[in-house]
């Protein structure tokens, strides 16, 4: 008998507010950043600069929304709010 085994991708929308960004540079540091995770579908993330947002799908089994606030802190960018859909 064969045995069919589906992956079931956890695939969610998050929307990251951060505080304001100081300067254009900053959006590509931080998408730089999001890119090097594991699990971040890499083809959706916008940084948008007027509006201090970050917008982008990841798969939750491979990477936490923590892990995606720690690297934009880690680049020196304070996270104020996080929605995930």
């Amino acid at each position: 008998m064969n045995i069919i085994r589906k992956e079931i991708i956890t695939v969610k929308a998050a929307t990251i507010q951060l505080e304001t960004l100081a300067c254009p540079s900053c959006m590509q540091k931080i998408e730089g950043a999001i890119r090097s995770l594991d699990g971040i579908q890499e083809d959706t993330i916008k940084v948008l600069f007027n509006s201090s947002k970050v917008k982008l799908n990841f798969d939750e089994d491979k990477v936490s929304v923590d892990e995606i606030e720690n690297a934009i802190t880690k680049m020196g960018y304070e996270v104020i709010k996080t929605k995930v859909k």
